[in-house]
């Protein structure tokens, strides 16, 4: 009989039937990342987290904020949900979770930036514009979670104007950018109704930001208010990251 000595350090092997890929990526982070962040994620554990961004973003899993804005443990606090949308200050007996969150960042972390980042090729803003083509079929209903939680897209949806006129399905990418910048806009507006929001921004003491993000060129935009558009950011580098052969 073999058994192990009580020395040995090494656990044996369980069959947990967690998902093969997160504990081969949890193996990787604990050979590469972890030991290289310990130190930090110790005094994050010790002295508890002071990000100074809150970031509000798309629940879409191609589109990680840490990854995109390479960020170290503690530097952002996101929440995330469909669209990146952030609702009106409504004070009632509903479930806030986006809410809840911001309330959180402004009042108990005093973040002292707030970016909506919403992105191309979102789903939720592509289902509210089918669901509103299509007078037949109403897949998203205003009883379902989803239904109710997109029906915040609406008045971004009458800012952008109507889609172009017959336009097929696969014809809609200009429109659904222009919904989904709209939609961060109407974001901002939302989130200037939360009184905190509002008070701490008159004092220079928060400052909003929208940004957009193409998932399939990586190119990030930030809304300038002052001229109501959105700019690239670090264009150069973004020209040049595309230029580099990738194979």
């Amino acid at each position: 009989m073999t058994d192990k000595s009580p020395a040995d350090p090494t656990p044996p092997a369980v069959e947990s039937g967690f998902p093969a890929n997160l504990e081969s990526g949890y193996r990787a982070f604990l050979s590469g990342r972890f030991p290289a962040e310990q130190r930090r994620f110790r005094e994050l554990a010790e002295g508890g987290q002071n990000p100074k961004v809150m970031l509000v973003g798309c629940c879409d899993s191609r589109v990680s904020p840490e990854v995109i804005f390479d960020a170290r443990p503690g530097e952002i606090f996101v929440v995330r949900n469909i669209a990146a949308l952030v609702p009106p200050f409504v004070p009632n007996d509903d479930y806030h979770g986006t809410s809840a969150a911001l309330e959180f960042g402004i009042m108990a972390l005093r973040v002292e930036h707030i970016v909506v980042m919403g992105h191309a090729q979102c789903g939720g803003i592509k289902a509210y514009v089918d669901n509103e083509l299509d007078p037949y079929t109403r897949p998203l209903s205003p009883g379902d979670f989803i239904g109710k939680w997109v029906r915040l897209i609406a008045p971004a949806y009458e800012a952008a104007g109507a889609p172009p006129a017959g336009a097929e399905p696969g014809q809609l990418d200009g429109f659904l950018e222009k919904l989904g910048l709209e939609s961060i806009k109407r974001s901002l507006a939302n989130l200037r109704t939360f009184p905190g929001v509002k008070t701490l921004e008159e004092r220079g003491l928060l400052h909003l930001h929208g940004a957009y993000f193409g998932v399939m060129d990586g190119r990030l935009l930030a809304y300038d208010e002052a001229q109501d558009r959105f700019v690239p950011v670090a264009a150069a580098e973004h020209a040049a990251a595309l230029a580099e052969p990738r194979f």
